[in-house]
Order: structure tokens, then C-alpha cells, then sequence
């Protein structure tokens, strides 16, 4: 991550001087000076690290020390004092700045002293992502497989994690790309660094930009304030595009123009940051369809795909089912706090002949659901969802589709059926309706009167792909 350091100082040579010894790969500096509108411009900074002659701060100085410790970035906050008194230092420590210098010392000592908070906001920032991540960090055991396929995948993976190499990760709704690639990171030699993520089918197109580059304040009606964007965010680690085939056309270009020369101007803005990050993209789609049908740039495919892995889907790698089953049974009966031991045979083997459309994701699902149900210490075919029972055939018509386990409902309370029987018509009628639009995601969302977004997220808890249906 990029640290930004905001200089609100009077001294003209001062402020030089400590322009050029701050500045570093992960330091941008902010020279704001000592200008009327000094106070304003910070207030709209988002700067990690703010350094202020006191007599800049309006009004009582304590106060003004409270309103910068208030920001959202919560700054390590350095005030200058023009007096050496130790009652002072004192009462503005107690009133929150981090630290308080003498304008009267060295410009040395100075630059020292703040390069010292510099490394403090570091640790800082490091130390709140990992108590974030906590122990269930993804990790390359993660995918250890007794599929040959999958583990062919795994050596073709362990050979592109240390390169900072673009990678372009392809497979199916749910084969977990997106937990590939905080594994990739986690080993990698970024691990320390950030890894920022960022879904482009889950944004409207006009706020992606800049959630992607950031703007600049007064960039358009209601950017009040400065705010980073994604890759600045990322610097120093990774950026995960996930669904990159949604990006829009515009946006592409912008994004070429990143990896070229690995720098990104704000929206708004007339001064490029210089970027050192690794991209990760990932997509279900044909991305050379796209291309063919103008909708996807053939210089940024082949700016991301210099490295291309993908990934099995679960039906590829069946015998790979009852360890993940086990795995993640352990892992949700720890997390819901049920005393759930076994799965039953039948079971197991209705999971291990089932086709997975929504693949691990869906797997996670089906066995999260299966323990929230059950009613003893071992999972049985009653915990598991219609589709595993009898005929799964699973035609288009609303209402039609395999007969009901009535005996198996009966050993259920009203809402579980309630819940059973709504996820099987809303299921249904969203294949319909895709069915019917050819996979246009917006139309379907009209026609379903939900939000897009809303639509994308039902997709994925039901294994629903749009390709499937063009």
C-alpha cells in the first residue's frame, strides 16, 4: 500500500528539504504548504500521515487534533511547535498527536524522527490486515488433490508464484479462483503486502473507474474528498480482478495502459503514481469469444494471459469429494457449533455422483445447509437438498421437475420446508428466465425486478452460469 504523507508546513526550504528525504517507492507526498486553505485541503486528503505547524491548526489547537485524529484514515498525526516547552509537547500528546516536534532542531533530526513514525504507520497498517486474514488464511494445501488433473494444475501453479507475472485464472462458477489466488499471494514473496480484490460484474460502470484508479476531489458531483483507488490500495502486493470479462470497453484501455508502464493517474487527476503490484485475473467466460464479438481488447488478453491457469471443475476431479466433504464438515461444524461426526454412505455417495454446476462453492453450500438441518450427530440424505433424491432431471417448466421426498419433509419443521421449497422455485424460475433472455444479465434482472447485482449473487448460491444459457 502506498503511504500518503501530507506536508502542511510554512517554511518553504523546510518543506522542500523534507519533501525530498521522505520520499520513497511507498511514499506519495502531499506538499500543501501554508496556504489559507490549508485546514480544508487536509480535512479531503485521505493521507496516512499528516505533518502541521501548529499555528496552521484553526482554533484551539486541541480540538483541531481531535477533528484530524477523527478522519476515516485515522492519520498518525505530527505537529511542529515554534517553542521548546515541555507543557506544551505535553498537553498536545494528551490531547492525541502521535507526535509532537520542536521547529528549532535539526532539519535532520526532523526527517528522522518522522521516517521513524513512517515505519510505525507501516507496521500499523501490516499488523490490522492480518488480524483481519486471522488463522484461516487460503494456503496451496488447500488444493491438494488425489486427481491427477488437479495435481498437474498444482505443479503449473507452484511455478508461477514467486515471478510477478500477470495471471489469468479460468474455470467454472464456484471452482474457487478467487481463493487460488490469495493462496498464490500468501506464498508468494508479496505475502507481506496487500491483497486487494475487486469484482467488476458486482459495480455500476460509472463508479468501477474509480474504484479501480481512485479521483481526485471535485472530480465529479460528490467527490467531496480524495480516495484511493484499488491499485494504489494494492501497491506492494496484489490486485484480484475478478469477472474481468465484465469490465467495460472504456475501462480496458485504462486498464492496458496500467500494466504497460505500471502507473495510474486518478480520476481527475494530472499526476501519475507509479505502482509496484502483481495483477490476477480471473474469469468464467470465453474471453476469445469476446474478443471475436468486439467486447473484449485482444492486447489486454494477451497482456493478462501471459501466464494462464485453469482450473478443474469438481465433476473432473470426483474422487477429491469425500476429503473436501470431511474438510469442510469439520470446518462449519466448528463455525455453527454443531456436534455433526459422520456422513452417512448414501449420502456421501449421492455426493460423489452429483454434477456440481456451482462446484466447490456450491459443495461448501450444500454441506453449510446439511449441518444447520440436521437433527442428530451424522448427516443423512434428509439434510441434503431435493436435487440429490431420486430423478434430479431439472427442466425448465416452473413447477415441474422431480417428485417430492414427502417422508423426508416430515422429519423437517415449516420453515426448513418453507426455506427447501422457496430455493427450489426461485431456482427454477431464474433458469427460466435466463433461459428465456439468453443469459442477458440486466434483462433477466428486469424481468425478476431485482438488482443485477442481486441477480449475480443469487447465480452464484445456485450454481447458475450465464454461458450456459447463450
Amino acid at each position: 500500500m502506498i503511504i500518503r504523507v501530507a506536508l502542511a508546513i510554512e517554511d518553504n526550504r523546510l518543506l522542500g528539504y523534507l519533501e525530498r528525504k521522505l520520499s520513497a517507492s511507498d511514499v506519495r507526498i502531499e506538499a500543501i504548504g501554508g496556504h489559507q486553505a490549508v485546514w480544508e485541503k487536509l480535512m479531503r486528503s485521505a493521507c496516512d500521515v499528516i505533518i502541521i505547524n501548529e499555528a496552521l491548526i484553526p482554533g484551539a489547537t486541541e480540538d483541531g487534533i481531535i477533528m484530524l485524529n477523527d478522519l476515516p484514515e485515522n492519520p498518525t498525526t505530527i505537529v511542529i511547535l515554534d517553542r521548546d516547552v515541555a507543557e506544551d509537547h505535553a498537553q498536545l500528546t494528551a490531547a492525541g498527536a502521535d507526535l509532537v516536534l520542536y521547529g528549532g532542531i535539526s532539519k535532520k533530526s526532523m526527517s528522522e524522527a518522522i521516517e521513524t513514525a513512517l515505519d510505525s504507520r507501516r507496521q500499523y497498517i501490516q499488523g490490522r490486515r492480518f488480524d483481519r486474514r486471522g488463522a484461516s488464511e487460503p494456503k496451496l494445501a488447500d488444493f491438494v488433490s488425489e486427481s491427477r488433473a488437479m495435481q498437474l494444475f498444482m505443479e503449473d501453479v507452484q511455478q508461477v508464484i514467486a515471478n510477478d507475472t500477470p495471471i489469468l485464472l479460468l474455470g467454472e462458477t464456484g471452482v474457487g479462483k478467487e481463493h487460488l489466488a490469495k493462496a498464490i499471494h500468501a506464498q508468494s514473496p508479496r505475502s507481506a503486502g496487500p491483497f486487494i480484490t475487486v469484482n467488476m460484474a458486482a459495480m455500476p460502470d460509472q463508479l468501477l473507474e474509480s474504484e479501480l484508479f481512485g479521483h481526485e476531489q471535485g472530480a465529479f458531483t460528490g467527490a467531496i474528498r480524495y480516495r484511493r483507488g484499488a491499485f494504489e490500495l494494492a501497491h506492494g502486493g496484489t490486485i484480484f480482478l475478478d469477472e474481468i470479462g465484465e469490465m467495460p470497453l472504456h475501462l480496458q484501455t485504462k486498464l492496458l495502459g496500467v500494466l504497460q508502464n505500471y502507473e495510474v493517474k486518478p480520476v481527475g487527476g494530472e499526476t501519475t503514481i507509479g505502482l509496484d503490484v502483481r495483477v490476477i485475473a480471473a474469469t468464467n467466460q470465453n474471453l476469445e469469444e469476446r474478443i471475436n464479438n468486439g467486447s473484449f481488447r485482444q492486447d489486454l488478453y494477451y497482456r493478462l494471459s501471459v501466464l494462464t491457469l485453469d482450473i478443474p471443475p469438481l465433476r473432473h476431479r470426483r474422487e477429491d469429494i469425500p476429503a473436501m466433504v470431511r474438510r469442510f464438515v469439520a470446518y462449519y461444524r466448528y463455525k455453527i457449533g454443531r456436534e455433526i461426526n459422520t456422513v452417512q454412505d448414501r449420502a456421501l455417495k449421492a455426493l460423489c455422483e452429483y454434477d456440481w454446476p456451482g462446484n466447490v462453492r456450491e459443495l461448501m453450500n450444500v454441506v453449510e445447509r446439511a449441518i444447520l438441518l440436521s437433527k442428530t450427530d451424522e448427516i443423512g440424505m434428509a439434510e441434503l437438498p431435493q436435487a440429490f433424491h431420486g430423478d434430479t432431471t431439472d427442466d425448465l417448466n416452473l413447477f415441474s421437475g422431480p417428485s417430492i421426498d414427502w417422508q423426508a419433509l416430515f422429519e423437517k419443521t415449516l420453515p426448513e420446508v418453507q426455506q427447501i421449497a422457496l430455493e427450489m422455485v426461485e431456482r427454477r424460475y431464474l433458469r427460466s428466465v435466463l433461459q428465456k433472455t439468453q443469459g442477458k444479465i440486466n434483462v433477466t434482472a428486469k424481468i425478476a425486478g431485482i438488482h443485477p447485482r442481486g441477480l449475480y449473487n443469487k447465480m452464484k448460491r445456485y450454481g447458475l452460469n450465464k454461458e450456459d444459457f447463450k
